[in-house]
Parts: structure tokens; C-alpha cells; sequence
């Protein structure tokens, strides 16, 4: 998800901030608006990394279960009345 943001479509949109949050953050930034977008930026991509992770280890246990499966076959096979 790499794009530049100077070729990003920007708008303005309304925050609720602590107002000593923003002032103590105004003193390490002059520009508190791209702060504010570099850190979201990395916060998505971390919680899409954690959700492509996440499936990447239901995927896992799926493909393991399968294989259990197609190897000894189903405990509920040997009770099954069909």
C-alpha cells in the first residue's frame, strides 16, 4: 500500500484530541497534520499486517486439519448412522 501522499487526494476532517496532547505534541512538530498522517499511516499498516498474519495461521491450521483428515480420516466417521 506504498503511495505518495503528495499524489493523495487530501481533505480536511474533524478530531477529538486531548488539547495538552496538542499542545506538548506542537512543541516537537510544526506540521502536527502530517505527523498525525505518518502515524496513522504506520497504525493501518501494522493492523493489516497483523490481519494478513492472522489468516496466514488460519490458513495453516485449516491446510494441518485437512491433511490430519485426509490421513486418518473423521473421529465422528465411526458413529455416524448415515
Amino acid at each position: 500500500m506504498e503511495t505518495s501522499t503528495a499524489a493523495v487526494r487530501k481533505r480536511p476532517v474533524n478530531l477529538t484530541i486531548n488539547e495538552a496532547l496538542v499542545v506538548q505534541a506542537k512543541a516537537y512538530t510544526n506540521n502536527l497534520s502530517a505527523t498525525m498522517e505518518s502515524l496513522l499511516t504506520e497504525f493501518v499498516a501494522a493492523q493489516q499486517n497483523a490481519q494478513r498474519n492472522r489468516q496466514q495461521a488460519a490458513d495453516a491450521c485449516a491446510a494441518q486439519w485437512n491433511a490430519v483428515h485426509a490421513s486418518i480420516g473423521s473421529f465422528a466417521d465411526e458413529h455416524s448412522t448415515l
